[in-house]
């Protein structure tokens, strides 16, 4: 068994210090110095050396440690291996918060961090589903679509960039309810859950294929949220649409040149079949706007032009309602996590254009272009119904390729806590 090692934060300066995280170490544990200037991340910091120095077990102690700041230590301190154990301080409220915070964070980890070999795209819809019946019980239905099935119910972007693996997609719809049957949809949650992504022919490089398993980020991302909302007393009607499928080359995959019809008619060329995060997403946002959601909020790993834009430190969001930002920045700040609002305009859906389809799914050059988020995010939008309130984060803080001073390697769960706030507000 593990010793377990007692943490103390104190702001007082520190005799002998470790870098700029402040960290040091008496008889019988570590001092975490608190920094004047970014505190939060001097912690995760002081989490991470702690870590690498084969330390497995705490115990936080002291006055100093709060919710946020005891957060910020658990994200420095798990890792995807796992063999980590934290004993929280402060009141049994605090403490109960945290642990399941922790709980549904593992979870999505788990998920990202598994070997795509290992989550083909129905069994990924099937763990969510079992994972939220077990939480919600009684309150929880579902139905998971797939293989030809998608395609005669007109899931069509699915379905194209699904079919080139032999393992069938699959959209998942998941209706939580606590609220009684004619209750209306508060939230409809849609989550990008592209198990892996080669590419397909517009073929990605080996370095920047390889961390492709985390593709499915959108789709852990939300139904982690999901997860915790229930076990905070969510009351409000949720559904949850994952668009899972893994985007693969073969004799049987989608081709550049092809033409995609979705359900509501929109007409849709592929150029670049690397772009296919917001061709399943497209199905997800017509799913949710039939149901009539009150609010629609879309997660995905979708755009390198995003971390381009905000870094790996920030998701980036996108609304044409200037109030759905701000809430969005709002909850997010509450949790200590990070957004930054992007541009979009009703001009942007035309910065794709196609002279054989209503638009593209993105410009036949590197990266999408200029503006390539926020051209992403308008097409999704053509797929939003009139006047719904709608956020898309591009999940650009969700996975380190490489463990660094903050994170370990895999995934960081970046922005399950805002989500799980949209939620419950």
């Amino acid at each position: 068994m593990d010793q377990i090692m007692k943490v103390v934060l104190t702001d007082q300066p520190a005799a002998a210090v470790w870098g700029k995280a402040v960290l040091s170490f008496t008889g019988d544990g570590a001092l975490i110095h608190l920094a004047d200037d970014m505190p939060l991340r001097g912690i995760q910091k002081a989490a991470r050396k702690l870590r690498n120095q084969g330390v497995n077990s705490v115990q936080l102690t002291g006055q100093l440690w709060d919710a946020a700041r005891q957060w910020a230590f658990h994200q420095g301190f798990v890792t995807a291996k796992g063999g980590h154990h934290i004993h929280w301080c402060g009141s049994d409220a605090e403490q109960q918060e945290l642990q399941l915070r922790a709980d549904c964070g593992n979870f999505a980890r788990q998920l990202i961090n598994e070997t795509p070999e290992n989550l083909p795209p129905v069994k990924l819809a099937l763990a969510v589903a079992a994972w939220l019946q077990q939480l919600g019980g009684e309150h929880i239905s579902y139905r998971i679509v797939e293989g030809e099935e998608l395609l005669a119910q007109q899931w069509a972007g699915i379905y194209a960039v699904g079919r080139g693996s032999e393992r069938a997609p699959a959209l998942l719809e998941l209706d939580y309810n606590p609220a009684g049957q004619d209750a209306p949809v508060a939230v409809a949650l849609v989550g990008k859950g592209i198990t892996f992504d080669s590419g397909g022919y517009s073929l990605k490089a080996s370095q920047g294929m390889l961390g492709m398993k985390a593709d499915m980020g959108g789709a852990a991302t939300v139904a982690a949220a999901l997860g915790l909302a229930i076990q905070r007393g969510l009351n409000k009607r949720v559904k949850l649409f994952l668009c899972c499928a893994e985007n693969l080359v073969s004799g049987h995959a989608y081709k550049l040149g092809d033409i995609i019809t979705y359900k509501n008619g929109t007409t849709v060329e592929v150029v670049n079949t690397d772009a296919e995060g917001r061709l399943v997403l497209a199905d997800g946002l017509q799913a949710a706007t039939e149901a009539g959601a009150g609010l629609i909020i879309d997660a995905a790993t979708l755009t390198g032009a995003a971390v381009m834009a905000v870094s790996q430190h920030y998701n980036a969001i996108f609304s044409p309602q200037k109030a759905v930002l701000q809430l969005a920045a709002e909850k997010a700040d509450a949790v200590a996590e990070h957004v930054w609002p992007l541009p979009l305009e009703p001009w942007h859906k035309e910065m794709c254009p196609s002279d054989y389809a209503d638009t593209a799914n993105s410009r036949p050059v590197k990266g999408g272009g200029a503006g390539g988020a926020s051209n992403a995010a308008a097409f999704l939008w053509r797929f939003v119904g009139k006047d719904i309130p709608w956020l898309h984060m591009d999940l650009a803080a969700a996975f380190e390729d490489d463990a660094n001073a903050l994170w370990a390697a895999g995934a960081t769960t970046h922005g399950m806590l805002t989500v799980a706030e949209l939620l419950m507000d």
